[in-house]
């Protein structure tokens, strides 16, 4: 089975959404939330962590292009088999099948750049695993990768849409009896 390639490689000094931007540095702040935000008028000193993570762009392409954003929205994305090693539960039979079916929200399958025919090597977008980083660093973080991945269209519209979908899901306290 020929599967349609879900991306491109480009290599221009441009960010669009969809972008994939492998081993990209993410502070993340650390600290202990029983004295974190009491109010006195010290200052406090929050440690920081920083992960190297593969990172797919989620900021609109026309914000990105126009410069009306100063921070940019990005998803952690991994292989199927790198995702497996801490969620364990994935591992098992049908379980990627659910995710293909988009049965589970906060996450989003996409095939692999290099190996599409081969599911086991597609990557996983986890949509609970949101960053915001500064426009100018995201930027000459991309255009310092010779070549990278972006995602093409309409993949990059269903991916979108996905992580569109986690955000507008409404629950009901009670609905219509089922006829």
């Amino acid at each position: 089975m020929t599967i349609d390639p879900f991306w491109v490689q480009v290599n221009e000094p441009t960010l669009r959404q969809g972008d994939y931007l492998p081993g990209c540095l993410v502070p993340v702040p650390l600290f202990d939330p029983t004295t974190f935000g009491k109010k006195d008028n010290e200052t406090q000193e929050v440690e920081v962590e920083v992960n190297e993570l593969d990172l797919i762009v989620l900021t609109q392409s026309c914000d990105l292009e126009q410069k009306k954003v100063s921070q940019v929205v990005v998803c952690a994305i991994y292989q199927i088999s790198e995702f497996e090693v801490t969620n364990s539960e994935f591992a098992r039979k049908g379980k990627w099948n659910e995710v293909l079916a988009g049965r589970i929200a906060d996450l989003h399958l996409l095939a692999s750049p290099i190996n599409p025919e081969n599911n086991r090597e597609a990557l996983v977008v986890n949509f609970r695993e949101i960053y915001s980083l500064p426009y100018e660093y995201i930027l000459k973080y991309a255009t310092d990768i010779d070549c990278r991945w972006r995602l093409k269209s309409p993949y990059l519209e269903h991916c979108s849409q996905a992580f569109a979908r986690l955000f507008m899901r409404v629950g009901l306290p009670s609905s219509i009896p089922r006829f």
